[in-house]
């Protein structure tokens, strides 16, 4: 029993010794690689392990670059992966550009992919244009009318400004910019539906693509519809803040009478309540006048009858005058 501790022991070491070596030599990487014509040597491999580097990602992006007849190395894919690139990506890119003879190092793919861009998707744009769709596009021309433009712009990716260049939101933007502008400057609504393609040759001319990652090919207007009458709008709305501060100052001068009035109906109360002082005031006064002697009993006699002739002279003053017999009314016909 003793005796067969050691063979296994020494047999497990030797399976585990495989296990770590095949671990840190993937030969069947190395085997693919060296049936592609791609020379890949062992420490090579073994270095990508300590360096945390899966081979497999490496190896099998270079062999499709050797058959697709590029140029690359494993340095540079290996810094590119461990610069936090897409590898496999960039060389698939790599082999379009190849194809489609569009001039692409591998310095610039990789850069493209390192700044967040999908370089695959660039590449395919380049030779198939894409086409951008804008949102619909509310614009007035010059009589007031609104028009809703929604338009087709088809780009092609310009790798060389895929780094630093301005995507699609800016290429929207812009070309709505240029139909809001171009409708904007139209003395009538009826010339912009008439010649649609007004807009597009205005739009193409200004340059919208400069410092972005597209070149504009064309931009074709898809719909144009009629909106409401903005500028009727804008003068009922004037019409009716007119209206409403002419009644606001209608109803200060109508505060202002009303204020008035009361102040006369109460200065005309204060007035009275005087008078009826006054006139209450009156007999004592007589009072006063006859117990001082200043005034004779005849004379409050008198002036009682003056002031009864004087209200009998009013009250008959106020009496129509009654018709006399015999004699027609002036009011009626004869």
């Amino acid at each position: 029993m003793l005796s067969l501790i050691g063979p296994l022991f020494f047999l497990m070491l030797i399976v585990i010794g495989i296990g770590v070596f095949l671990h840190f030599v993937p030969l069947g990487l190395w085997i693919s690689a060296m049936a592609a014509g791609v020379h890949v040597g062992i420490f090579t491999l073994i270095g990508m392990r300590l360096r945390r580097v899966p081979p497999a990602q490496i190896v099998l992006p270079l062999i499709k670059a050797n058959k697709a007849g590029l140029d690359v190395n494993v340095n540079q894919l290996e810094a590119h992966y461990l610069a936090g690139g897409d590898v496999d990506k960039v060389i698939d890119a790599l082999v379009a550009a190849h194809r489609a003879q569009i001039p692409l190092p591998f310095e610039r793919s990789a850069a493209i992919d390192l700044a967040g861009r999908d370089v695959l998707e660039a590449v395919q744009m380049s030779v198939n244009p894409k086409v951008i769709e804008t949102p619909i596009v509310s614009a007035v021309a010059k009589n007031g009318i609104e028009l809703k433009v929604k338009a087709r712009v088809t780009v092609r990716a310009n790798i060389d400004r895929l780094v630093g260049g301005a995507g699609e939101a800016t290429i929207i933007a812009r070309v709505g910019e240029g139909i809001v502008t171009t409708v904007g400057s139209s003395a009538d609504h009826k010339d912009v539906l008439e010649n649609p393609d007004h807009i597009s040759r205005t739009v193409l001319s200004k340059g919208l693509d400069a410092g972005t990652a597209f070149e504009i090919l064309s931009i074709d207007i898809a719909d144009v519809d009629v909106g409401r009458n903005i500028g009727a709008e804008l003068m009922t709305d004037q019409a009716e803040a007119e209206k409403r501060i002419a009644q606001a100052k209608a109803e200060e001068r109508r505060a202002m009478a009303v204020a008035q009035e009361q102040e006369m109906k109460a200065f005309t109360q204060e007035m009275q309540a005087k008078v009826i002082e006054a006139q209450a005031e009156v007999p004592h006064a007589l009072a006063l006048a006859l117990k001082e002697g200043r005034m004779g009993v005849m004379d409050y006699y008198n002036m009682n009858n003056v002031i009864a002739d004087t209200q009998m002279r009013e009250t008959i003053g106020k009496v129509e005058p009654l018709q006399v017999a015999g004699q027609p009314d002036k009011n009626k016909g004869e």
